[in-house]
């Protein structure tokens, strides 16, 4: 069932904010945001989307080992829980979100109907996290250093620096192995990754909803263009090094997408993501010698999918009606799994659901949620 015309709204408002409006980049701070010159800038995901409803929220900052501060948000309890479980560990979960989008879109329903609060009434420590391009990440600049703040990476660092710095946080806070959810981009990096062994220690299971893999059969205009639109690449269109995706540049750009035939910038949610050519390849430096430079070959190395442990329990959901993770192309990611152990891999098709369903579709907490959560106590 796709979203509801008030869902549809919601989302392309959310949409606007992220991509339209001339924001900085934020980091946390006692459940709010800072900008770099320290005035206060946006309330926290804890204090407007969480607290709000009765349950506990904490906000935590991350730094990579590339300079950025992320946000993070732990939901570690029931709602209005009591004393009586304060010593008890709980399963923690990650949460990542797609593209041009943060945390918050995990939280526009209900809190019924929303993953995060649904997994934490149901007694795991639930820890969402907010890549580097969202409105809660900033990057660290020295004292010393009178630079501004670029938007100088590909989605490569969301695998290589984002993904393992919030892993080894959580880990740490927690000292139990981390079940995964990621929704459209968020599965990208995550079967990136997993396939190079990056959270090898820390990983204990994995979902994946509207897994994007391949986009070989996508079947529309905003699809074939966003393929080729993730930030880095999209640097050379602009003939610029650095890419700011809520400047004014972007702005321009992001309006003509919605105004060529065929777009609707509805989809525009989760659309724009890395994946080129029908393979998850690292970033392409768009000549040879330079790619020779990093790779020590011409052209960019593919993940290699089929690596990720074969033991490692994973829940794939996709649906029929999803123009960007299109069908043909999540079974090319599950021919790239059939020598995955059988009891280790659960698949669910829904016929008709789209893109942006896992996360806001008004009956996603029963077609969907409900066998997430069944598969993550089966791990147990």
């Amino acid at each position: 069932m796709a979203p509801t015309e008030l869902l549809r709204l919601a989302s392309l408002s959310l949409l606007l904010a992220l991509v339209v409006q001339p924001h900085e980049a934020y980091g946390s701070t006692r459940g709010s945001f800072l900008s770099n010159d320290g005035s206060a800038a946006v309330s926290g995901i804890c204090a407007t989307s969480v607290t709000i409803h009765g349950y506990k929220c904490q906000e935590h900052e991350v730094k990579t080992k590339d300079g950025y501060i992320l946000s993070m948000q732990r939901i570690p309890e029931r709602r209005f829980e009591g004393n009586g479980n304060a010593g008890t560990k709980k399963q923690p979960i990650l949460i990542q979100h797609g593209v041009l989008v943060d945390g918050m879109t995990w939280l526009l329903n209900s809190p019924l109907q929303n993953l995060p609060m649904i997994l934490a009434d149901n007694g795991f420590d639930v820890w969402i996290a907010n890549t580097r391009g969202t409105r809660f990440c900033r990057k660290h600049v020295s004292l010393d250093s009178a630079q501004p703040e670029f938007w100088n990476w590909s989605w490569d660092e969301l695998v290589s620096f984002d993904l393992p710095a919030v892993f080894d946080f959580v880990f740490n806070q927690t000292q139990q192995k981390i079940h995964y959810i990621g929704h459209s981009l968020g599965t990208l990096i995550g079967l990136a990754s997993f396939s190079e062994g990056h959270q090898a220690d820390t990983l204990k299971s994995a979902a994946f909803l509207s897994p994007i893999a391949y986009l070989s059969h996508m079947n529309t205009a905003l699809g074939m263009v966003a393929a080729k639109a993730f930030v880095g690449e999209i640097t050379t269109w602009f003939g610029v090094a650095e890419f700011n995706p809520k400047g004014q540049k972007a702005s321009a750009f992001l309006k003509r997408l919605c105004n060529y035939p065929g777009v609707d910038c509805y989809d525009l949610l989760t659309a724009i993501t890395a994946v080129r050519d029908g393979v998850i390849a690292k970033y392409n430096y768009g000549r040879p010698d330079y790619n020779r430079m990093h790779y020590g070959e011409a052209k960019p190395p593919v993940y290699n999918i089929s690596a990720i442990p074969r033991n490692l329990p994973i829940f794939i959901s996709y649906g029929g009606q999803d123009a960007l993770s299109d069908v043909k192309d999540v079974l090319l990611l599950l021919d790239s799994l059939k020598f995955h152990d059988e009891d280790k891999l659960m698949v669910q098709f829904i016929k008709d659901y789209a893109h942006a369903d896992f996360i806001m579709g008004t009956n996603a907490k029963d077609i969907v949620y409900n066998q997430v959560l069944r598969f993550f106590k089966n791990q147990q």
